[in-house]
């Protein structure tokens, strides 16, 4: 099934322009557009305000669009003016020939498209840089309708601020955005290269201060969603032999001189021992583990020592997890 992607940027509003949602917009649409190695990903459509009028029927068409047939994963993107009517409680997103009267896109209207669409689409990611977006998803209604918020199967939301929060931008791009970008280019990718909507959210929320605009992370799903994957820390073939080089996960692996062809100052001690080239081999994928935190050394902190000395070497909590998934076959 096909995965696409809907990433809308708008700048130039009459009367209060923005200067970073072209740019959010088209750097975003470029990661989601292929993996790190090249490989195709999602299918984009891009509108931006630089190029297209952003105007209520260009987002409307489009936005349902992007919800009209099968596909195995769809992302909604928008980086623009977020707006709330108090009177009404509903909140929009705001095209470029919005007004008091009719500000944009309903919020509500979002939620409904992506709830109806499941399972024809299996997953729904939802990501919102602008004010009040956090207001997506809200129990009761984000309509002044009554019509209900509940976020449905398999959707994912992740907004740059609360309801009542402001959507910082710099010169160059939303703060949100900025950090997304950099979680999607790998910052927040896992040990296997995997991207996902909670971990671009942990990686944005931990880089934000205290005092900052606050990110929201909404989710209804039972499966794992993946945006984007880049190299893996750790080659996966070595991910794959943990269950061997560690048959439980307390094992412990037994090192010593053989597998170290770096002797320092214990040169002289060892000189009797020779090296062991496969050792030596097995050594290198393990202190990749390590530098991973997936294996710490016994009684040791660094590996070299582990080794010069004959202890060994165990799977830290992280590494007993990617152990289990390599036993699996999920890896």
């Amino acid at each position: 099934m096909t995965k696409r992607a809907l990433v809308i940027g708008i700048d130039a509003y009459p009367s209060s322009p923005l200067k970073g949602c072209v740019a959010d917009a088209v750097a975003v649409a470029n990661l989601l557009s292929t993996d790190g190695d090249g490989a195709p990903n999602f299918g984009i459509k891009l509108l931006t305000s630089d190029t297209d009028i952003v105007s209520r029927a260009a987002m409307l068409e489009a936005i349902s669009s992007l919800f009209k047939t099968d596909a195995e994963m769809v992302v909604f993107y928008f980086a623009g003016h977020g707006q709330i009517n108090a009177e009404t409680n509903s909140g929009y997103l705001v095209a470029q020939d919005g007004d008091k009267a009719a500000p944009g896109f309903a919020l509500a209207d979002v939620i409904e498209l992506a709830n109806k669409a499941y399972p024809k689409i299996k997953s729904t990611v939802i990501i919102l840089d602008s004010c009040h977006s956090g207001f997506l998803g809200e129990v009761p209604g984000t309509g002044g309708d009554g019509r209900p918020s509940v976020i449905g199967n398999g959707i994912t939301i992740l907004t740059a601020s609360h309801r009542e929060g402001e959507a910082d931008e710099t010169d160059r791009h939303g703060v949100f955005t900025d950090l997304l970008i950099d979680g999607l280019q790998g910052s927040a990718a896992d040990v296997c290269g995997r991207i996902t909507p909670a971990a671009l959210y942990s990686h944005v929320d931990q880089t934000l201060g205290d005092w900052e605009q606050r990110p929201v992370y909404k989710a209804n799903v039972q499966t794992f969603v993946i945006l984007r994957k880049v190299a893996p820390r750790v080659a996966l073939e070595t991910l794959r032999k943990l269950p061997h080089y560690f048959p439980e996960p307390t094992a412990t692996f037994a090192l010593d001189p053989s597998f170290e062809p770096n002797r320092g100052e214990e040169t002289e001690r060892l000189k009797g021992v020779e090296v062991n080239q496969e050792n030596v081999r097995i050594y290198r994928e393990l202190q990749a583990c390590h530098r991973n935190g997936l294996i710490k050394p016994v009684d040791f902190d660094h590996m070299w020592d582990a080794a010069v000395f004959s202890t060994g070497c165990r799977l830290t909590a992280a590494g007993a997890h990617y152990r289990h998934l390599a036993d699996k076959k999920r890896i």
